[in-house]
């Protein structure tokens, strides 16, 4: 079955969806992966890779990656219940929520971006593209520093996904020349497993 977007989804919201984590690794973990018997190979180049997941999500549905935006919030200097290393993120800041889907209509990831306010109009002229594909048209140079992976429960994103948790996700920081561009909270949709394979491979 194909989750698409409610119409009646606002694009003001006060909270967003993070995981209720069972298991969480940071940067050391990341850097080290997991044993396979915990996350299969393919899950942990999607998860822990410093590739884009557009391109990858393009790659292996054979369709374009679009994006569904449900929500540009203001939330000042807030740390919004997000990753620390928001602190890092210059302030009045911005929260961006969407969802990843097929261009069919399928949704494959849902991810949280906190942004400074004052730059994000520079950085996401076209604010229903893919963050990805907005940067690659301006040609900016980025480093992806994925700093934790997470694998949990949440009520809304079975719903969204017509999908049962747990999900894997993970949080990662764009930099830019130097200095912290964007925080992203992504989490995948189990949907992936028809092109991936399970996520545990010897359960």
């Amino acid at each position: 079955m194909t989750a698409t977007l409610d119409p009646k989804d606002s694009l003001i919201q006060t909270t967003w969806h993070a995981l209720d984590c069972i298991w969480e690794g940071r940067e050391d973990t990341v850097q080290q992966g997991l044993p396979h018997s915990q996350l299969a190979p393919a899950w942990q180049l999607l998860l822990l890779g410093d590739g884009s997941p557009t391109r990858h999500l393009q790659l292996l549905t054979g369709e374009r990656t679009e994006v569904d935006l449900i929500d540009m919030s203001p939330i000042g200097m807030d740390i919004d219940g997000a990753p620390d290393s928001i602190q890092v993120v210059p302030g009045p800041r911005l929260r961006r929520q969407v969802w990843l889907r097929t261009a069919s209509g399928q949704r494959l990831a849902y991810a949280t971006s906190w942004w400074e306010a004052s730059h994000v109009d520079e950085y996401l002229q076209n604010r229903n593209l893919p963050i990805w594909a907005s940067l690659v048209r301006l040609r900016t140079e980025l480093y992806r520093d994925v700093q934790g992976i997470y694998y949990g429960q949440s009520t809304a994103l079975e719903s969204a996904f017509e999908q049962s948790g747990p999900f894997w996700g993970r949080h990662y920081m764009f930099w830019h020349h130097g200095r912290p561009l964007t925080l992203i909270y992504e989490v995948f949709s189990p949907y992936l497993m028809k092109y991936l394979g399970e996520t545990h491979p010897q359960q």
